[in-house]
């Protein structure tokens, strides 16, 4: 399985931005998919996780209510709808895939919100 983000970019604080993650390769023995962030000096840290149907998703409590994972398995696509910026939201965002023989990391996408 390979993994490609794309649309991260620069936004000023309570702008929105998509962000997708194309999976190709062995993408039907893709179970749960999630997305993660990583701010400079931070360690890497949980945005939301989606199972493979789509019909349960999880969220860290700072995104709840701001931030909407998705995915469409026939596009082989997984989406962050991200509403409200804030600049502390500014990171590394990468996607990843879990398979029975493990994880799969993008390689992320930069995403910059000015205050």
């Amino acid at each position: 399985v390979q993994l490609v983000e794309s649309g991260g970019g620069l936004v000023q604080a309570g702008d929105s931005l998509t962000l997708s993650c194309a999976a190709s390769g062995s993408t039907a023995s893709i179970n749960v998919m999630g997305w993660y962030r990583q701010a400079p000096g931070k360690q890497r840290e949980l945005v939301a996780t989606i199972t493979s149907s789509g019909g349960f998703t999880n969220y860290a409590t700072s995104m709840k209510g701001r931030f909407t994972i998705s995915r469409d398995n026939a596009k082989k696509l997984m989406v962050l709808q991200m509403d409200s910026l804030k600049p502390e939201d500014t990171a590394v965002y990468y996607c990843n895939a879990w398979t029975r023989i493990g994880v799969t990391w993008g390689q992320g996408t930069q995403v910059t919100v000015s205050s």
